[in-house]
């Protein structure tokens, strides 16, 4: 029987597109507001409509989104607030099916300002132009998705230049591209079009057969190419069942579908235990270094920051703990961090800053710092071994165990500097201490674990039965499960002769890097794990950095809610 035109689907030539793009304060619908809305509506490859707007966002646009759009808070103060252009927006898109670049960051802002205000969310499937051009274009035709990056392959008539209008003119050409496109791969209707986006690409379907093999048990799986090079590594609870999603639709991201290309077979090491898989994720992460991986991969490259071991110690900034009897601040993610950091202490203690060694009988001339009273000048001679020493012993204390004459030192200073109304000064020093402080209750909670040379954990399996982990100066030496009923002493006994042996090396994480030793605390800290076996010394110092970090991090949760006509709040 012949089928109708009704059930062939409605051709692209006859769908009304209204293709749509938003500027923001930001990236959060929950925190940010929008600024401008800017909708082309096409049909038939024929623009029939154009809306386009400012908007008043009732918050303060920060300085890096208006040298981004050049929309300013001047701009938008006469503008109409959302709830009055919102019902103007949906009456412009009703009967047309949505299409925007990106399209999960513009409907989350515009379903969140629909709820806020009563109105229900646009109906339909949203066209998301980033996504088709993901499964339509290569890496050889296009280096990336990003809207500039299409619009100059499709030549298309107008340049995206983050105001709303501009992109959504940008993207009604990109649109047409890639409808183009999807005509010569069979794809007519818009019924055809949208589950041509949710269909996996060919080659997730060629290498399904890659995943028929792997156990459905917890472990880590290993992507490897022809060479049995190392693709991609991950981790999961059910192997079979996280494998099978590469090659399903759900599988969206680009380098991921290019990884599954080159893919050949899957290696998995099956797990006893959900951390011991976490664990030995990062472990291979950091020895391969999968060229598709983009965490963890060198945490060789951590910075720290330490106070010299020598008659007149400094603050350096380096990439090796060394046993040599200094004291370390870390690890940091990045050098300027570490500078922040070390400008904190700097403000608290008269430590010296260049980089001479300096010795009772080796001297050379102050500099500026002597004059304006920042530093003793031992340099010259002016202040003992003796004396310095005092200096130094504050800051090492500083680094490993009280921080608050530090956080009193920079916050009496931001109090004064936003007294005087120097507010950039005030945040940059804001931002300094919080590096500091951050970095340091990072180390405490680190060295809380790292210290005990054994330790012994269980929690409660889904099966009934229990998970035992031995922890050995915070690098995890063995992984066990114990089954219902069992009697737990054979198990630990056994679990614990069979244990890595750890020898622990200089610094605050001896035996393993840092997010191997985190991912144990979140482990120790959820809810039901019970220790069998502990040596002594998990402790945080008296007055710890915690606190203090966590009164920080109000303070910057504060300056997203600061209303337009008040002053951004330092403290």
């Amino acid at each position: 029987m012949q089928g109708t035109l009704d059930e062939l689907g409605t051709p692209l030539s006859r769908v009304t597109f209204v293709v749509f793009d938003l500027e923001t304060t930001g990236g959060s619908p929950a925190e940010h507001a929008i600024t401008e809305i800017g909708a082309v509506k096409v049909r038939g490859g024929e623009v029939l409509g154009e809306f386009a707007t400012l908007v008043d966002p009732g918050m303060p646009i920060p300085p890096f989104i208006s040298v981004l759009t050049g929309i300013t808070d001047a701009m938008v103060v006469t503008a109409p607030p959302i709830s009055s252009v919102l019902p103007s927006f949906l009456e412009f898109i009703r009967g047309a099916t949505l299409v925007a670049h990106n399209s999960p960051f513009d409907m989350g802002f515009i379903k969140a300002a629909c709820a806020d205000l009563g109105y229900p969310p646009p109906p339909g499937t949203v066209v998301d132009t980033a996504d088709l051009a993901r499964r339509m274009l290569t890496r050889d035709e296009v280096p990336n998705c990003k809207l500039p990056t299409l619009a100059r392959f499709f030549r298309s008539t107008h340049e995206p230049r983050h105001r709303a209008l501009s992109d959504a003119r940008a993207t009604v050409d990109v649109l047409h591209g890639l409808l183009e496109r999807a005509g010569s791969l069979g794809v007519h209707t818009l019924e055809e079009l949208t589950g041509f986006v949710r269909m996996p690409t060919p080659e997730q379907r060629r290498k399904r057969h890659l995943a028929d093999t792997v156990p459905a048990s917890p472990g880590v799986y290993v992507f490897e190419d022809a060479r049995g090079e190392a693709l991609y590594i991950g981790k999961s609870g059910n192997l079979r069942a996280r494998v099978r999603s590469y090659f399903t639709a759900s599988e969206t991201r680009r380098r991921i579908r290019e990884m599954i290309g080159l893919a050949e077979r899957v290696r998995t090491i099956v797990c006893a235990t959900g951390l011991e898989a976490e664990v030995r994720e990062l472990r291979l992460i950091a020895e391969a270094k999968p060229r598709y991986n983009r965490r963890s991969r060198s945490p060789e490259r951590a910075v720290w920051l330490k106070l010299t071991n020598e008659p007149f110690p400094r603050l350096s900034i380096v990439r090796e703990v060394r046993d040599d009897g200094a004291a370390y601040l870390g690890p940091f993610g990045g050098s300027r961090a570490a500078e922040d950091a070390r400008a904190a202490l700097h403000e608290a203690f008269p430590l010296r800053r260049c980089t001479e060694r300096l010795g009772p009988r080796r001297s050379r001339p102050a500099c500026s710092l002597a004059e304006i009273g920042r530093c003793g000048a031992p340099c010259e001679g002016r202040e003992s071994p003796e004396a310095y020493a005092v200096h130094a012993e504050r800051a090492r204390r500083a680094m490993e165990d009280d921080v608050s004459e530090v956080f009193e030192a920079a916050w009496a200073r931001i109090q004064r500097l936003s007294a005087g109304q120097r507010y950039e000064e005030a945040a940059a020093e804001r931002d300094r201490l919080a590096a500091f402080v951050r970095a340091a209750a990072r180390m405490q909670r680190l060295r809380g674990v790292t210290r005990i040379p054994h330790l012994v954990a269980a929690a409660p399996a889904f099966d009934g039965g229990w998970e035992l982990h031995v922890i050995r100066y915070g690098r995890l030496a063995a992984a066990g499960v114990m089954p219902r009923g069992a009697h737990p002493a054979p198990y630990v006994d056994a679990l614990v002769a069979t244990a890595e042996t750890v020898v622990p090396g200089p610094g605050p994480t001896p035996a393993a890097v840092a997010e191997e030793t985190e991912c144990i605390l979140r482990w120790l800290e959820s809810p039901g794990v019970r220790l069998v076996q502990a040596e002594p010394g998990w402790s945080m110092p008296v007055r710890s950095a915690a606190p203090l970090k966590a009164r920080l991090d109000q303070v910057y949760r504060s300056l997203d809610r600061s209303s337009p006509r008040e002053g951004r709040p330092l403290g």
